[in-house]
């Protein structure tokens, strides 16, 4: 079995998608793929399905949906599907390898990676994280209905892609990749208007392709988007940076 949350919701059996097409019967495969190998218990999943006012029938109506699971595993010819979708005290699990489900490998690649820049080793750590965000599709649980439990799930998802961007754009720079940088941080910034670690990046990359200039506009624009919308200005790190790129400073140059 091989299921695929990080993008649109993909699952497959033996060549053939046991992914539901119906709404509630998605949700609760993406929220069994994201905790495979751990119980879910069945207030999770009600609160998932229906939130903080599920109908009377909710629980037996949970019940048909993993039957319809179920079936849909056995169609695709695995021998033992109550050995797959297990139904336990309290909840339900999906028992899985790790590696059947993306999220695993993504993590599991990005924390080598982060291992890697801890102990020095940066050119393995560039390559394990942007081998751990090759493992996303697009937006996690694209095409799936979201609720109170996804909700959270995919938020803590995105947030872990971002450090792994961030780990990655600042190991490239410490390697002197800020040429082929560029367009990257370019997207990132446009992505992520207010967000000051890309933008410290993108102003390090220009000042160092000879773009002073254009690092100066960086900051502008992330200044002008902090007041717009937030109303505060950029922070003391990113203040610095200004005036070390305004003044020239040696210390922006490549690392040895």
């Amino acid at each position: 079995m091989e299921i695929k949350v990080l993008g649109t919701l993909d699952a497959v059996q033996n060549g053939a998608s046991i992914a539901p097409t119906a709404s509630k019967p998605r949700q609760l495969l993406a929220l069994l793929a994201l905790q495979s190998g751990h119980v879910v218990t069945a207030s999770t999943l009600l609160d998932e399905l229906w939130g903080t006012a599920p109908p009377r029938s909710a629980l037996t109506t949970l019940q048909t949906y993993v039957c319809h699971l179920r079936k849909r595993v056995e169609t695709a010819g695995h021998p033992a599907v109550k050995d797959v979708l297990v139904t336990t005290y309290g909840g339900y699990l999906l028992n899985v390898q790790e590696v059947a489900v993306d999220v695993h490998s993504y993590e599991h690649l990005a924390e080598r990676g982060h291992r890697a820049l801890e102990a020095g080793r940066l050119e393995q750590g560039s390559d394990l994280l942007r081998s751990a965000l090759g493992v996303w599709r697009g937006p996690a649980l694209s095409d799936v209905r979201i609720g109170i439990r996804l909700a959270m799930e995919v938020t803590r998802l995105e947030e872990s892609k971002l450090g792994v961007l961030e780990a990655l754009m600042n190991a490239d720079l410490r390697l002197g990749r800020h040429q082929v940088l560029l367009d990257e941080l370019a997207k990132l910034t446009e992505q992520h208007p207010m967000h000051e670690n890309f933008c410290a990046q993108r102003m390090i990359a220009l000042y160092r392709c000879g773009e002073r200039r254009r690092a100066l506009e960086a900051y502008r624009l992330l200044h002008d988007n902090l007041i717009d919308r937030l109303g505060l200005t950029p922070s003391e790190r990113l203040r610095r940076l200004r005036q070390a790129i305004l003044h020239t400073d040696p210390g922006l140059s490549v690392p040895a």
